[in-house]
């Protein structure tokens, strides 16, 4: 391997997936950047993910199966996967969700210019379907922990990581926003995450009712702020306040795109 074609180490948590999993590796493998190993670890399907995994491991060294032995989350299946990865970078993509051709070419070409540690992308959102939308999300020039405590504008599908600036870490053990909470743990130690303003992902809504999820998401959020990142009560609801107000703003824009 020579220092300008770096591997990277693509994260893939899978749990009932065999809907959408053929998909997602078939974006990877169609990637234009090539030094790339796929590591997908299987919370204990209970349909034919795991089978549909192998035939694409049977035919390409570069990905990797992994299966938990009990249900454990996506926290864990994402630790378990950057444990066996070897990579110098660390990409992330769920197992209903794709990648355009050159995502991980053009991303790498920009943390590399940059000489940054922690980069994200735009995205665009899909039907379960498949089917596209106009719905595609911010990207700011660069976000600190303050910026994604009052709203988190990280699409997980799309961030890259360069393990050699930042170290190991470890996805806190949570069964929901585990990587909103990474991404918090990062950006706490004083790394900015930088925006690279082009769609490189699309994110698959499988419910296809962003809405009726929000209540649980706000919740979510609230936890995360009192119980993981152990705020006050005051600073809690100063950035619980923020995220209602752009999480509201964020519904009439995927409303009027769509």
């Amino acid at each position: 391997m020579v220092s300008n074609t770096p591997l990277v180490s693509v994260i893939t948590p899978t749990f009932n997936s065999s809907e959408f999993i053929a998909e997602t590796i078939q974006s990877v493998v169609a990637q234009t950047y090539t030094n790339w190993e796929m590591i997908i670890v299987d919370d204990c399907s209970t349909d034919n993910t795991v089978e549909k995994v192998k035939e694409y491991q049977d035919k390409d060294n570069r990905i990797h199966l992994y299966e938990l032995k009990q249900n454990s989350g996506s926290a864990i299946a994402r630790n378990t996967a950057m444990d066996h990865a070897e990579g110098r970078y660390i990409a992330f993509l769920d197992s209903d969700d794709l990648w355009l051709p050159e995502k991980l070419a053009k991303q790498l070409s920009f943390m590399k210019e940059k000489d940054i540690a922690f980069s994200f992308t735009k995205y665009t959102r899909i039907l379960e379907d498949g089917t596209k939308t106009n719905a595609v999300s911010t990207t700011p020039e660069s976000v600190n922990y303050d910026d994604l405590m009052k709203r988190c504008v990280i699409g997980c599908l799309t961030v890259m990581l360069d393990r050699d600036k930042i170290g190991e870490m470890r996805m806190v053990n949570i069964r929901t926003r585990q990587d909103y909470a990474f991404w918090l743990q990062i950006t706490k130690k004083g790394y900015l995450a930088y925006g690279l303003p082009e769609i490189l992902s699309e994110y698959r809504l499988v419910d296809n009712s962003i809405s009726s999820n929000k209540w649980k998401a706000a919740k979510r959020n609230w936890y995360v702020f009192r119980k993981i990142e152990n705020q006050s009560l005051i600073k809690s609801i100063y950035y619980f306040t923020h995220y209602v107000i752009r999480s509201l703003m964020d519904l009439w824009r995927w409303k009027t795109k769509r």
